[in-house]
């Protein structure tokens, strides 16, 4: 690797760390006339120091933009070293990682530079040429610019694997405020594209068999929290409705990292709220997987996520007249709606009582967390435990446990 080549590689891969929507989980592209690669589930394994997720070759084309979005380290006004790939130049390095078995697949994302069809463009060349001159079967997401035309957003559908486009902030208020050249609209308007296209593919694809597939893996979007004031009630509304009304596959939470003075946003050296984002992609889960209503999660009185506790065993202790709950009774719903028990474990609870009663040593071996859903539920062998009161059942959970996060509740203040 070139001199040239490796400087502009160190900068533009750090500007890109701050986009944490690179999971690659999702897309079946098979390997076909001996291409090389393979997109598969699961590649993600490589992480940042703050433990995210950055497995694919995650770069930006350039940081050159012509937008001064505030909460942005690559805005023009900043004074930054910048750089730019051609796209020759990322196509050599991801198929001389691969080779290396450096990587499994690219996210490439970008700064805005001339205008958008002129950088989306470029984006969708890249792309292109891995899969049309080098046969790169490999994952590739792609970082689609707003306001790029509806050509443009189809073309990139068909070589990329994944397509996203950040909505930044959780509401049209907080961009207008900090990018008031930015319009929601044109966020959601290649959003909207895609999810029409995607359906309109799934069906000619049951017509005609060859016919080809577009962004196997969906999309996905991402907004910055803690830059802005807006509640985690509202932020959970908007990503409700990108999952129900644009079929999005995965709505990420990006803690706001402090990198500008400017005084619309929290001071530089401000925490990143890491146990909030944590937080909110826990509730993400339940809103995806476990049936919650965003309204079951938060609510106009309480419109912010319990920073001790995760939203499910909140949700519980704020509805114990449905607890305890017997084991061997009740329906699959109510089950995994139990804090300590997950997806998998409560249809094995759900199989398992057929056979027999349960007790409380059948739970420990089938994985549940017994130190919390031992508040909520009844078994064949186990008394009914003291009516407790929320907080009570709150605190013999926190002082049992241990967390990840627990010296960011310490109140102690730093000598350094």
């Amino acid at each position: 690797m070139s001199e040239r080549i490796s400087e502009k590689l160190t900068i533009l891969s750090d500007a890109a760390k701050y986009d944490v929507s690179c999971a690659s989980s999702g897309s079946d592209r098979k390997n076909e006339n001996k291409g090389l690669g393979n997109a598969s589930n699961g590649i993600c394994h490589a992480y940042t120091e703050d433990g995210r997720c950055v497995s694919l070759l995650k770069i930006l084309l350039t940081n050159f933009c012509i937008y001064d979005c505030a909460y942005c380290i690559s805005r023009k006004s900043n004074d930054i070293k910048r750089a730019a790939f051609t796209v020759q130049e990322v196509v050599d390095l991801t198929m001389n990682f691969y080779r290396r078995n450096y990587i499994e697949g690219l996210f490439l994302s970008s700064g805005i530079f001339k205008n958008a069809d002129y950088t989306m463009e470029r984006l969708v060349l890249v792309a292109k040429k891995l899969r049309t001159e080098h046969q790169f079967n490999g994952y590739i997401h792609l970082k689609t610019i707003p306001g790029a035309s509806d050509e443009l957003m189809q073309e990139a559908a068909l070589y990329a694997d994944r397509l996203s486009v950040n909505v930044e902030m959780p509401t049209k208020e907080s961009l207008r405020l900090l990018a008031p050249d930015k319009n929601r609209n044109d966020m959601l308007k290649p959003m909207r594209y895609i999810d029409k296209a995607l359906t309109q593919n799934q069906e000619e694809k049951k017509l005609f068999k060859k016919a080809p597939t577009l962004a196997p893996a969906g999309q996905s979007t991402q907004m910055v929290i803690g830059a802005t004031p807006e509640t985690d009630l509202q932020i959970l509304y908007m990503s409700h409705f990108f999952y129900q009304k644009i079929h999005l596959k995965r709505v990420y939470y990006s803690g706001y990292v402090p990198v500008s003075n400017d005084n619309r946003l929290p001071a530089m050296g401000t925490p990143v709220p890491f146990i909030r984002e944590n937080r909110l992609y826990q509730a993400d889960w339940l809103m995806r997987f476990y049936h919650f209503r965003v309204d079951e999660i938060v609510s106009p009185q309480e419109p912010l996520l319990d920073a001790q506790i995760d939203p499910k065993l909140s949700w519980a202790l704020r509805n114990l007249q449905l607890f305890p709950v017997d084991i061997n009774k009740a329906d699959y719903m109510l089950i995994m709606r139990i804090p300590g028990i997950g997806l998998q474990s409560a249809r094995k609870i759900c199989e398992a009582r057929k056979f027999s009663r349960l007790g409380m040593h059948h739970l420990q071996k089938i994985g549940i967390a017994v130190n919390r859903a031992k508040y909520f539920i009844t078994t064949s062998d186990a008394p009914v435990l003291k009516d407790y009161q929320p907080m009570q059942i709150k605190e013999f959970i926190l002082n049992e446990g241990s967390s990840k996060y627990k010296p960011n509740f310490s109140p102690q203040l730093k000598l350094f």
